[in-house]
């Protein structure tokens, strides 16, 4: 009888093990385009660039979703981090013109599935500018197969129009019904530069069918509230939140707002986010 015991709760225990999931690291940054006039201040890419580099190595994510990335960019990032092979095509749908809304993942842990971006347009599938946006706005997305947990999610990545107010809430509505078209029942993580504070329609109409991974996260978050610095060191209680990351059947672990600075110097003009997700609700 005590042997039986024993076996069944070694039984138990090996189960335990096998059904253990391996956390994933998502991060959402914003790095901000190459400007020139941000020179002056001190804030340039080439006067930054290394520095998110540091932030990106440091904390280390499995996968990350950009903002703002053009081409230059993107190409410094991937010869800097070459753990990471990415995915997505510029707003403009050129090569060396437009920003990038590029997933970054991890070529050691992760299997690409299919992967596309569409536009926030009345016309998703071709180039185009919607409704009254002042831009151009994508979603780049991707099915990832996990190799550590044998399971498949999507990853959805945007940055809607800072200018339309209507652009903004009709992409909400879009994204949701994309999500819905592309996904399945599968789980999602959509993170990006929403351009809109809880309080704005946007983040209304996401909420309804996908989680705020703050307000979802099993641990304390850490970090201040807001996301958008304009590269402001002081008072970052005053800073807007306008980035996100939502997901759908994951378990978020924990969620921090970086707020790291170098030289009293943000790497971008937005604070990145990272959260640790757990494939199962």
């Amino acid at each position: 009888m005590t042997k039986l015991v024993v076996f069944v709760l070694g039984l138990m225990i090996a189960s335990t093990f096998t059904n253990a999931q391996t956390p994933i690291k998502v991060m959402t940054f914003n790095i901000r385009y190459d400007s020139q006039t941000d020179y002056e201040q001190g804030n340039g890419w080439k006067q930054r660039r290394d520095n998110i580099v540091r932030l990106i190595r440091h904390y280390d994510p499995d996968l990350l979703g950009l903002q703002e990335a053009e081409k230059h960019q993107l190409d410094f990032l991937l010869e800097q981090l070459q753990v990471y092979d990415y995915i997505g095509i510029s707003r403009d749908n050129k090569v060396d013109q437009g920003e990038y809304s590029a997933i970054l993942y991890r070529k050691d842990r992760f299997k690409l599935g299919e992967n596309s971006t569409f536009w926030l347009s009345e016309t998703p599938e071709t180039p185009s500018k919607g409704w009254d946006a002042n831009l151009p706005r994508i979603v780049t997305w991707g099915e990832f197969d996990d190799k550590k947990n044998n399971k498949v999610f999507y990853f959805f990545n945007t940055h809607f129009d800072h200018i339309g107010v209507k652009a903004r809430e009709n992409s909400a509505q879009l994204v949701v019904k994309k999500i819905g078209e592309i996904a399945g029942p599968a789980p999602v993580i959509l993170s990006g530069d929403f351009n809109a504070t809880p309080e704005a329609p946007p983040y209304a109409i996401l909420t309804e069918k996908l989680k705020d991974a703050k307000v979802a996260s099993a641990h304390p978050v850490y970090g201040p509230d807001g996301t958008f610095s304009g590269f402001e060191l002081s008072s970052p209680e005053k800073f807007p939140r306008i980035d996100y990351m939502f997901v759908r059947k994951l378990k978020v672990q924990d969620y921090e707002t970086i707020a790291d600075f170098f030289n009293d110097k943000f790497a971008s003009d937005h604070l990145p986010i990272v959260m640790v997700v757990d494939l199962q609700e």
